[in-house]
């Protein structure tokens, strides 16, 4: 499996007993959609290599007790910490209206209500207090916060993301 095709689930935090279990930090607002996983891929090495599940359960809210299958000692299970764990893309489930997830916006046209096309979404920086598109028009590259207000609708069948942006915002990277 490539990493091009998963999404970032978490990551191993900690040990959690001596038989090998970990605690594995998940980054989602619904934990409760992978508690009962048969397997996750583990990235080890910058490969993804698939672990099979024997048991999980929710821990403290944002946290996924996991006994992994042939990881039954501590030592086993140190070898697995800080790992970052990944499922396929398909297993996301699907989200409609203007919720939308990063990666699946990548290549879609901005259109401004009052400009009309902006330019085609590069990346997502989200490294930032609040998130930014960063949109590419010709050679010049321009930031967008992604802003509930600013955004009008995310029309999937035509791969745009349509916006009521502020004035002087496109025109000062212009």
């Amino acid at each position: 499996m490539r990493k091009e095709d998963c999404f970032y689930l978490g990551k191993i935090a900690k040990k959690f007993s001596f038989k090998g279990e970990v605690l594995a930090y998940l980054d989602t607002d619904e934990p409760e959609l992978y508690e009962n996983l048969e397997s996750v891929f583990v990235e080890c090495n910058k490969h993804l290599v698939p672990f099979f599940i024997e048991n999980s359960s929710l821990h403290k809210n944002d946290f996924l007790r996991i006994r992994f299958e042939d990881i039954n000692t501590e030592e086993e299970a140190d070898t697995l910490l800080g790992n970052d764990l990944y499922l396929p893309l398909k297993m996301l489930p699907k989200l409609s209206g203007n919720k939308f997830y990063f990666h699946e916006v990548i290549g879609f046209e901005v259109e401004d209500k009052r400009l009309g096309y902006v330019g085609e979404i590069q990346s997502i920086n989200d490294t930032t207090a609040q998130p930014l598109f960063e949109v590419l028009k010709g050679d010049t590259e321009i930031l967008i916060p992604m802003i509930d207000h600013f955004l009008v609708k995310i029309d999937r069948e035509n791969k745009k993301v349509i916006m009521d942006l502020p004035e002087g915002l496109i025109e000062m990277y212009l």
